[in-house]
């Protein structure tokens, strides 16, 4: 059953922070924090080194977003077009070095990393119009009243559909085998009998 893994992934996560007693939740949100910013500092030394191999310019910088380690890999305008090489066709690259580098901090931390890793702001990019047309298919499933199924995607893309779709106030479903897993959009009446109208 991997439904809507990375929704799910989420909601279970936001249910045991807001379930965790106050006292509980600060000591342990600082053992996460921790964690998430050493594996923020493998995913850096370890990109570091691939950049100087492959001798390409890029600054790395860290961050913490939605309970996972997050690295960028950047460069001014100048460096960006070579940078783009590690991305790759529609992110096939940029898909397979994320995996690499989380089997790199795997085998420094001891611990399965769900680290996010973004090159040349290609991710950021795609978060923005896959939003956007997330929107869109919120917008004709409210009009219509019925369930609409989007191109198959990754599951970064995916997750962020789900989380959209969250925000817009519907619900969101994962259907399908990979690579041709798709999110379905549905309306609110079927979502789970939330029929208040809207």
């Amino acid at each position: 059953m991997n439904g809507t893994t990375g929704a799910v992934e989420a909601q279970d996560d936001q249910r045991d922070e807001q379930d965790a007693p106050a006292s509980a939740a600060a000591p342990a949100t600082r053992t996460a924090q921790s964690r998430l910013e050493e594996e923020g500092d493998v995913a850096a030394d370890y990109l570091e080194e691939l950049l100087d191999i492959a001798d390409l310019d890029g600054d790395i910088d860290i961050d913490i977003e939605n309970g996972r380690a997050s690295v960028a890999i950047v460069a001014d305008e100048a460096g960006t077009p070579a940078l783009r090489r590690l991305v790759g066709r529609d992110g096939e690259v940029l898909e397979a070095l994320q995996e690499l580098t989380r089997l790199a901090v795997q085998a420094s931390t001891g611990d399965r990393t769900r680290l996010l890793l973004d090159v040349a702001g290609h991710r950021a990019a795609k978060r923005t119009s896959l939003v956007a047309q997330a929107q869109e298919v919120v917008d004709r499933v409210r009009t219509s009243g019925e369930a609409e199924r989007m191109e198959p995607m990754s599951a970064f893309e995916r997750k962020v559909v789900h989380d959209a779709v969250a925000a817009a106030g519907l619900h969101s479903e994962s259907e399908g085998e990979e690579p041709q897993r798709r999110v379905v959009v549905l309306p609110r009446e079927v979502a789970g009998g939330d029929a208040a109208g809207g």
